[in-house]
């Protein structure tokens, strides 16, 4: 497909600065920019390559000030970054999508699958399960008993959702994650042999819901594990029985939440974050990647780094301190001896 700067201007509200005739044909990173591709440029320290880019034309926001000659042609916007991800999106709009039943593959007579719904190759559909309409499941998926996915999901290759679980709409969860698996529930008897706690409850996950790859979110022992409206998994994330993830939290990968814990809204975790069972995360908590959360948070909005977790300015303060540890050492070494010379001198 072919688009010109002015063309691209109108999809996302922006203006032309530069030729508006100018064609693009595929997208690329500024620093690998081509001809006739687009390209955009949010992130300061990419700044160089605006001026040595090959790329056709630019998406940038609107109040950026060039201080060498451009080549390309910008288009300015009030935000380049979700400009960028709201063309993205329509370009992926506009690819085919499929539908109908390929064989071979398992639907039960008990399950409801709704109009313009695909089903892939090797998939499997269990009893009573309910597929809304122009719900995506690929090859070698496994949606269980009684699952519920709502419209417009999308199911990718080898995702298992076990028995009862409940997915919403738009949602998509990626290859290989694992949504119901039994929670890590043990008891040890008398003899300390640990014996199995059955988990007899379900994962929900609310409307527009994104589930990155080898994710795993394990039932509740009883009642629900919650994934709120609107949270983003990572791949590679373990969510523990009986967790509840807020809405708008977004979660990178190697993250893990142990069991009944309650994690607020619009909160923001790094990578290999890990946050300790059985407590509330308050709402907009951010941390930085490998923070360690061993208690609840209580102040909504605190920004934490460091394992065990702690104020991130407090953090920093302390950082400049310990990383001095060996020169102070040493300088600690140093006195003592010199106090020990005095000492001996007078005896």
């Amino acid at each position: 497909m072919e688009f010109s700067a002015q063309q691209i201007a109108h999809l996302i509200e922006g203006t032309v600065d530069g030729n508006p005739h100018v064609v693009v044909r595929n997208v690329s990173k500024i620093e690998e920019g081509k001809e006739h591709t687009l390209t955009f440029f949010a992130n300061p320290k990419y700044e160089h390559f605006v001026y040595t880019t090959a790329a056709s034309v630019i998406i940038v926001n609107a109040d950026f000030e060039p201080s060498e000659p451009v080549k390309a042609t910008l288009i300015r916007v009030p935000n380049a970054y979700e400009a960028l991800a709201k063309l993205l999106e329509m370009y992926e709009q506009m690819q085919p999508r499929k539908t109908g039943i390929e064989q071979p593959s398992f639907i039960s007579p008990t399950a409801e699958v709704g109009e313009f719904a695909y089903v892939g190759a090797f998939a499997y559909v269990g009893e009573k399960a309910k597929i809304g309409k122009n719900v995506q499941i690929y090859p070698q998926a496994y949606i269980g008993d009684g699952v519920t996915i709502g419209d417009d999901t999308i199911i990718y290759a080898g995702v298992k959702i076990y028995k009862g679980c409940k997915v919403g709409a738009r949602c998509v969860v990626h290859a290989g994650a694992v949504l119901g698996a039994d929670g890590f529930g043990f008891a040890p008897d008398a003899n300390n042999v640990y014996k199995k706690v059955s988990q007899i409850g379900n994962v929900v996950v609310e409307d527009d819901v994104e589930i990155g790859a080898n994710t795993c979110i394990d039932r509740a022992t009883m009642g629900s594990t919650f994934v709120r409206k609107g949270v983003k998994l990572d791949n590679l994330i373990q969510v523990a029985h009986n967790v509840e993830i807020g809405e708008n939290t977004v979660m990178a990968a190697l993250s893990g939440v142990a069991g009944s814990t309650k994690v607020g809204r619009n909160c923001m975790f790094g990578g290999q974050v890990g946050i300790a069972g059985h407590s509330h995360i308050a709402d907009g908590t951010k941390c930085g990647a490998q923070t360690g959360i061993n208690n609840s948070v209580k102040k909504e909005n605190t920004s934490l780094f460091g394992s065990p977790a702690m104020d991130y300015m407090d953090f920093n303060r302390s950082f400049v301190i310990f990383r001095r540890l060996p020169e102070l050492k040493k300088q600690l070494d140093e006195m003592k001896k010199e106090i020990r010379e005095i000492r001996e001198s007078k005896a």
